[in-house]
């Protein structure tokens, strides 16, 4: 049955990447990876190697259910799972099943192995995500919009500038995953990393292991020096909150008041109130990336592990890596409905920026005034005189117009002046047409 709330935190591929299937799926993939390596080295016969393989291939035949029973027994599935394995196999077969492993050995590569194939699920979201930055970049390259500080009406920028931001987050967090996939390791050490059951042949064992699953080969076991588990919860967690910020940005902008950009789709109706129109997939994004802090928090914590096998703070890392990866997902999910469906308002952008000129002329106040009081003096006189207008309830060109140390006249903005925002616009247009390249 799926849960309550599954639609909202298992969205997207990376929760079936993770699903108690996928394990299952990825413990075998690992034994079978590693009877066919110890067959390379001649350590076990290529006909008990092909019976493991074969077997591991079809989960079916196997009394998975019995292994779910007795996995607390053990501590975690792996001993149940290879007697579960050998038992299907034979007498003459099991030679090749869990060759010189320890059940570390076979979870952490399972692990690695499902967070690979999450990732996967995840960049395809985040790059579509990204694409649809791109287009809302290119689209608006030059339609202003109020920049906001500290939640404040700042100076004027454009949306395409906007659009750019969130675009090179979201390429930036993909470059950093790809980083983190790519030196995922294997773990093959044995009972305490000597691979003193491996025949002499260990080193050579785990390097074949390694080939056999594509992953990067470990010059010794990380059974307690967790970074590669660090590795991931970093680049998940710069992940959530790259995702975060952009969604919180298309809630504020989505605001009654503000009226800037609106989610399409038929999503977003309240059950009280029939004129609502929530920006649900923005809000759904950031709920799911606002559950990964803790859980990469969980994953450094786990990080201080005793000697050559952790008493529980390893333990700790299989669901909330799991978790993480799921929620993640989730986000990830979430942001590349709400941008693909985003329909930025222009002309309120425009009215936006024309209604608040305030700020622009406060600054033009401050460079006239800055030649004779310096810098810091008018600095001050400008603020001061924005207080006044504030305070009044006049604009601020009305509470100037009866100086007589500044051309006021001139001072009066005309077009806004966003600065150099195209150019930035298309530089990161440019890096992810590179990206994209690369990845295609």
């Amino acid at each position: 049955m799926t849960g309550l709330f599954d639609g909202t935190f298992a969205r997207g591929g990376a929760a079936t990447a993770v699903s108690d299937d996928a394990w299952f799926r990825a413990l075998l993939q690992v034994e079978g990876a590693l009877a066919r390596a110890a067959s390379r080295l001649g350590l076990v016969p290529a006909s008990a190697a092909a019976a493991v393989t074969a077997i591991c291939a079809e989960p079916g035949r196997l009394d998975l259910a019995t292994v779910v029973a007795k996995a607390a027994d053990a501590g975690n599935p792996v001993p149940p799972l290879v007697r579960a394995l050998q038992d299907a196999v034979g007498e003459r077969d099991a030679v090749a099943v869990h060759v010189g492993a320890t059940s570390q050995d076979i979870v952490d590569t399972a692990l690695v192995l499902l967070a690979r194939n999450a990732i996967s699920a995840i960049d395809a979201d985040l790059a579509a995500a990204a694409d649809a930055a791109a287009r809302l970049a290119r689209t608006h390259r030059d339609d202003v919009i109020m920049g906001r500080t500290l939640m404040q009406q700042a100076l004027p920028t454009t949306f395409g500038l906007k659009a750019a931001g969130w675009l090179a987050g979201l390429d930036g967090v993909r470059l950093r995953l790809a980083e983190v996939v790519a030196s995922l390791p294997v773990q093959y050490g044995g009972a305490v990393g000597t691979l003193v059951a491996s025949s002499g042949s260990g080193v050579a064992l785990r390097a074949a292991f390694a080939d056999e699953l594509r992953l990067a080969d470990a010059a010794v076991s990380w059974h307690t020096v967790r970074l590669p588990i660090a590795d991931l919860a970093g680049g998940l967690g710069a992940a959530a909150g790259v995702i975060a910020t952009v969604a919180l940005d298309v809630v504020l902008l989505a605001q009654t008041e503000v009226g800037e950009v609106s989610e399409g789709g038929s999503r977003g109706g309240s059950s009280a109130m029939p004129h609502k129109h929530n920006p649900v997939a923005a809000i759904s994004a950031r709920a799911c990336a606002r559950r990964a802090p803790g859980l990469v928090g969980t994953l450094f914590g786990a990080m201080e592990q005793e000697h050559e096998r952790s008493a529980g703070a390893w333990h700790s890392e299989w669901p909330t890596l799991t978790g993480l990866l799921t929620t993640v997902g989730s986000a990830a999910a979430w942001l590349n409905e709400s941008l693909t469906g985003l329909r930025p308002d222009t002309a309120r952008m425009a009215a936006g920026v024309a209604a608040a000129r305030d700020p622009e002329l406060a600054a033009a106040l401050a460079e006239a005034l800055a030649p004779t009081l310096g810098a810091g003096a008018a600095h001050d006189a400008a603020a001061e005189a924005v207080r006044q207008a504030v305070a009044s309830g006049l604009s601020l060109g009305d509470v100037l117009a009866g100086r007589t140390d500044v051309d006021v006249a001139a001072l009066s903005p005309g077009a806004p002046d966003t600065g150099e925002a195209g150019a930035q616009v298309d530089a990161a247009l440019a890096d992810h047409a590179r990206l994209t390249e690369g990845t295609a």
